[in-house]
């Protein structure tokens, strides 16, 4: 899951801080003091010969990883890494609330004290200007230091272009230097309850108004049907940037509207034209109607525990967040939750919006090819097919992957996932526009929406969001 649960304040004061210090001139690969590129190039160049797994035999890589399943999946197979390369592993795991803390301070020092670390697609836009992350592009185009069966075309291709960007503020994905490797992601798809559907008679949503209805219908009549304090959706609404990315940026997506749009180099917020403002009314009084009743402290592990609860009977959030309720045993609801890909938009559209859990290296690391090497394998289709099938890496980043049979076979069991994940896997990317300030401008607008929702004006308190943000962003 991604780091929502905590407030970000923190993070950001020290992202901004250090983003600030003199020490962070240089920028991209090569970033001087490293192992090899010292004159500018990749380290990568300094790797010849033919591509040989024991390279790099007795090296040790010190990796920085956050808590979660993909990690333990990691983990369990490293040795499998050491008895390939001859390369130690040495990391240390932090919980999600001091995670990003921990990886911003140690990255903004300088110090290197970890070659590679787990990092959100969105930290690129945070870490890759001030040149702390290597450009694995040149890694991943020298055959010398990149074996064959890697297969980087095995990759969905809107998660490799997540990780990729020129870092200029507004400028597309998929361009520039690849300053991370999908690791694992989620896509924001609806997960519902069929006990409720079936009783009360109804289908999922096709539409944003049909989502609309059935969320107040469920909330009125779940109660009389045995679902005691049930209530329609449970959609995320505390103050963070983590309430905006999941089902909120999927459905505006879908309706065509754009967080910021950009001319001529420069930056504009979108969020307060009329179909955006109706579309964050119409969000809103959803949430008022058929939402938990504390919504504004809602994080995705509320959002995620309510569903498996019984006590909400529909999720529109990370489809991660639904399967580990809806697995055998995990939850009073497993085995009663399916899912589908939500509603359209008015001219059909599945677009929707993604987080990807990535791997990166430091741009100071001594031990880049090392690091490279486990990188490579840690993105490999052995481990990673091991890792979905043996463990719940689910939401494979590579197609082979989720095309294999005992993956395949492994979620048969979970109704509509494998349906919902290929119906949607090739419109979902990020929907945002690439800038620094993304963390402050979505926790301002998480802000804002919850302002909307307790009664103020939309038109007028997004026109006050877009002015603050036109000055901090444009």
């Amino acid at each position: 899951m991604d780091m929502g649960v905590h407030d970000r304040r923190r993070f950001l004061a020290l992202t901004a801080a250090a983003s600030a210090t003199p020490l962070l001139s240089a920028c991209g690969a090569g970033f001087g003091g490293g192992e090899g590129g010292g004159n500018g190039g990749s380290a990568a160049d300094d790797i010849t010969g033919s591509f040989d797994w024991k390279k790099a035999k007795g090296r040790t890589v010190k990796a920085l990883l956050n808590k979660h399943p993909y990690t333990d999946a990691l983990i369990a197979d490293l040795k499998s890494f050491t008895e390939k390369t001859g390369v130690k592993v040495e990391y240390d795991v932090f919980p999600e609330d001091n995670y990003f803390d921990k990886l911003t301070v140690d990255l903004s020092s300088g110090r290197a004290s970890y070659d590679v670390f787990m990092l959100g697609a969105y930290m690129v836009w945070q870490y890759g200007p001030p040149g702390w992350l290597e450009d694995l592009g040149p890694w991943m185009s020298n055959s010398s230091a990149t074996g064959a069966e890697w297969d980087q075309g095995d990759f969905f291709p809107n998660l490799l272009q997540a990780d990729q960007w020129s870092l200029k503020a507004g400028a597309p994905l998929g361009q520039g230097g690849q300053y991370a490797l999908p690791w694992g992601w989620e896509t924001n798809v609806v997960a519902y309850n069929t006990e409720v559907f079936r009783k009360l008679g109804l289908k999922p949503a096709e539409t944003f108004d049909e989502l609309r209805e059935i969320s107040g219908a469920i909330k009125r009549r779940a109660p009389g049907a045995g679902f005691d304090g049930m209530y329609g959706v449970a959609v995320r609404g505390s103050r963070s940037w983590a309430t905006i990315h999941p089902g909120f940026m999927t459905m505006y997506s879908r309706y065509g509207l754009k967080d910021f749009t950009v001319d001529g180099g420069k930056i504009k917020p979108a969020m307060n034209t009329p179909q955006a403002v109706a579309f964050t009314r119409d969000w809103a009084e959803m949430v008022r109607k058929g939402g938990p009743p504390s919504w504004t402290s809602y994080t995705w592990y509320q959002c995620s525990s309510d569903l498996g609860a019984k006590k909400a009977g529909m999720l529109f959030d990370a489809d991660t967040a639904a399967y580990f309720q809806a697995v055998k045993g995990a939850s009073p609801a497993s085995g009663k939750i399916a899912f589908h890909p939500g509603p359209k938009g008015p001219d059909g559209s599945l677009a929707t919006n993604m987080w990807i859990w990535s791997l990166g290296m430091n741009a100071r690391s001594r031990n880049k090819h090392a690091a490279w090497l486990f990188l490579q394998w840690a993105t490999g289709k052995e481990h990673l097919r091991k890792a979905a099938v043996e463990g719940n890496h689910i939401d494979p980043v590579r197609k082979s992957v989720s095309q294999d049979a005992a993956y395949k076979d492994k979620m048969k069991g979970i109704e509509g996932f494998i349906e919902t994940f290929e119906t949607v896997v090739d419109q979902t990317k990020i929907q945002f526009t690439p800038q620094e300030q993304f963390f402050d401008a979505t926790t301002s607008w998480a802000a804002s929406l919850q302002e909307i929702y307790g009664g103020k004006n939309a038109s007028s308190v997004l026109n006050g969001l877009a002015s603050d943000l036109a000055a901090k962003v444009g």
